[in-house]
């Protein structure tokens, strides 16, 4: 199985990242890293992310000055390991089908 990193940048979106975390956790391709670049947030988005990240070892945390979004999903980038990329919206939620499911 090939590895898929997950790219979410986040600005101020502690209403919604455990519902974000939650749907990308329960798909059913399992060989992906989470990457969280939390781009200056002003609310627990960080602490979040952090709290996820201690339950669940394939969530890492990456903390960055405000740059904006390009910015954010650019460092994500380079610290990725897996052989894809995929880039999601921190308050969207990730349903089936699942990436593998798509082709």
């Amino acid at each position: 199985m090939k590895k898929i990193s997950l790219i979410v940048p986040v600005y101020n979106l502690e209403k919604y990242l455990n519902e974000c975390y939650k749907s990308i956790s329960q798909q059913t391709y399992t060989n992906w890293e989470l990457i969280f670049i939390d781009d200056g947030s002003t609310d627990r988005s960080l602490a979040i992310c952090k709290e996820i990240a201690k339950k669940d070892s394939r969530v890492h945390v990456i903390h960055s000055t405000n740059y904006g979004v390009s910015h954010a999903r650019n460092i994500g980038i380079e610290a990725s390991n897996g052989e894809y990329i995929m880039f999601i919206d921190g308050c969207l939620l990730y349903t089936s089908p699942s990436p593998r499911d798509r082709g």
